[in-house]
């Protein structure tokens, strides 16, 4: 009876401890408050991008591709990309605000362009919004065209609102 008693006192203790040792695994992922990138060194050389990003706790947040057009949904910058990048960010800019965020809270821009040739100018502009560490995955397609004749970028992003953030109201 006692080797039964302290077999089964052996398996609590083993299975408390166990617990104890989620519980502990689980704050300290909690308590991790910002994005963290990774790219891993089996894969190619990340340029201005991350290739896994692990979001905190939170609510994700999705912007839906952002063109080069104003608040009154003029074409700004026809066949000029470099004014086109701009608005677009500065449009992103003006979403991110608008949920309480800004461009240190994104973690994924999806980026369309009609000319790859135009890389440079992109990466260029990008870099003036986007934090040199930022943890944002990215990808860029090159189309043939978007919605509407004379646009040349869309960019969608998606952020994370931290847990201990509210979004306004």
């Amino acid at each position: 009876m006692n080797g039964r008693l302290s077999a089964r006192r052996a398996v609590h203790r083993q299975a408390a401890l166990l617990a104890l040792a989620g519980l502990l695994l689980g704050t300290a992922a909690q308590a991790r408050d910002t994005a963290q990138a990774i790219n891993p060194p089996g894969l190619p050389p990340a340029h201005g991008y991350s290739h896994v990003v692990i979001a905190p706790a939170g609510r994700m947040v999705s912007i839906s591709g952002q063109v080069a057009m104003d608040r009154e949904g003029r074409l700004v910058g026809e066949g000029d990309f470099r004014a086109q990048c701009v608005q677009v960010f500065e449009n992103l800019r003006i979403a991110l605000d608008s949920a309480g965020l800004d461009f240190k809270d994104v973690v994924r821009t999806d980026m369309y362009v009609t000319d790859l040739g135009q890389l440079g100018v992109l990466r260029e502009v990008r870099s003036h919004y986007l934090p040199a560490d930022a943890p944002a995955t990215s990808t860029l397609v090159k189309v043939d065209a978007l919605f509407r004749p004379g646009l040349m970028i869309e960019v969608a992003a998606e952020a994370v609102l931290p847990a201990d953030r509210k979004p306004p109201r």
